[in-house]
């Protein structure tokens, strides 16, 4: 029973009443700015990408002022973007073309059991069951409408977060500097110097993971490049690069991959269709089991089993953007800890101690002028 004099102050019941309500407010406050705050992150991590690449233009091409150096970093990123999507576009706009103009074609050829659907539909009694759904087919197709306008409006929505997110980077490279130094300022000096080496091992954590995540969707890509084209599968290397930008996001980016190609595999034979399957089974779990934990244990310096929990994790927590950026995130965490350790637990103390109270050793019992103690860190008896 409590006695009447250790009664709570009014204040500590305040104060611990405020505490919970701003907890939960901040928490109400991250739900409903979630997209936003998301947009931040991704900013975050490309402008840590990038911040190295502005560093170095900024030193070595004139007139060697942050600004210039910022935009060019950005134009050339921009202009690559734009290569990339050129590379998509083109091609992809001249088969529709040419799809538009063969449909027909290709839907008589398909009735009559002929060319590779044809085939298909004719060994899976498909045109049956068209014939006997035909109904329930067309009202399902009456009413896409409102999926289209769904999907038209997260276009519009994903184009918008794209430019805040470029604007976002942008940003925060260009202030970057003054940024960090005011930061810094604020501490005193030891502080300063510890937060700031953190800082550049957390920013040598991401630009690792991204070039390491690069040079596993180049051998994706490369190996996909090979086998489609051995097979004669059309569009080989407008397919090969879909799947190497699909194979940045880790564990599922292969599969998606896969799906494109093996539709493609299939317009060719069904045979191809059924090796491309084959070849994507196998290459999915190399690339799983051993190029990712590999390649991105070197990389970002994480343990190949840290390297596969992380990625599990981030995608049971946050879906697609979670497995992007598990691994950076898991990176962050293991220098932050090891800084930690170091700093309280893994360095020798200023005083040694003895025992569970840490007693220093010059006033524990039994301390000898020549300092010498037992190895349980008990002190040896005087000899005396």
């Amino acid at each position: 029973m409590a006695q009447p004099g250790n009664r709570v102050p009014v204040r500590t019941i305040a104060a611990t009443i405020g505490m919970v309500l701003a907890a939960v407010l901040l928490l109400l406050l991250v739900m409903q700015t979630r997209r936003v705050l998301v947009w931040v992150l991704i900013s975050l991590f490309f402008a840590v990408a990038l911040y190295p690449a502005v560093n170095w233009v900024e030193r070595h091409v004139p007139p060697r002022r942050r600004a210039v150096a910022t935009l060019l970093v950005f134009l050339v990123a921009l202009l690559i973007i734009a290569g990339v999507m050129t590379a998509f576009v083109v091609p992809l706009a001249r088969e529709a073309a040419q799809l538009a103009e063969r449909l027909p074609e290709l839907v008589q050829d398909t009735r009559n059991g002929r060319g590779p659907a044809g085939e298909l539909v004719t060994r899976f009694n498909i045109d049956e069951y068209i014939q006997r759904n035909d109904a329930q087919i067309r009202q399902n197709l009456t009413g896409l409408g409102s999926p289209v306008l769904s999907f038209l409006r997260t276009a519009a929505e994903t184009v918008v977060g794209i430019i805040t997110i470029f604007v976002l980077a942008y940003l925060m490279v260009l202030e970057g500097p003054q940024v960090v130094s005011g930061g810094l300022a604020l501490l005193p000096a030891d502080r300063a110097d510890r937060v700031q080496r953190v800082g550049a091992d957390c920013a040598k954590t991401v630009t690792g993971y991204i070039s390491g995540n690069l040079l596993i969707s180049v051998i994706c890509g490369g190996l996909t490049y090979i086998v489609l084209a051995v097979l004669g599968v059309p569009f080989a290397g407008l397919i090969a690069l879909f799947v190497a930008f699909a194979d940045l996001i880790p564990l599922v980016g292969a599969t998606l991959g896969a799906v494109v190609a093996t539709v493609a595999g299939l317009t060719q034979s069904l045979t191809t269709g059924i090796i491309v399957i084959a070849f994507f089974v196998l290459y999915q779990q190399v690339e799983n089991h051993l190029l990712q934990p590999l390649i991105l244990s070197r990389t970002v310096n994480l343990n190949p089993l840290t390297v596969l929990l992380s990625i599990l994790i981030g995608v049971e927590l946050a879906g697609i953007l979670g497995a992007l950026l598990a691994i950076p995130v898991a990176g962050v965490i293991q220098v932050v800890a090891r800084d930690i350790w170091d700093s309280r637990r893994g360095r020798l103390k200023p005083e040694p101690t003895v025992g569970e109270d840490e007693v220093p050793v010059t006033e524990a019992e039994g301390y000898t002028a020549d300092k010498s103690w037992a190895g349980d860190g008990r002190p040896r008896p005087n000899s005396a």
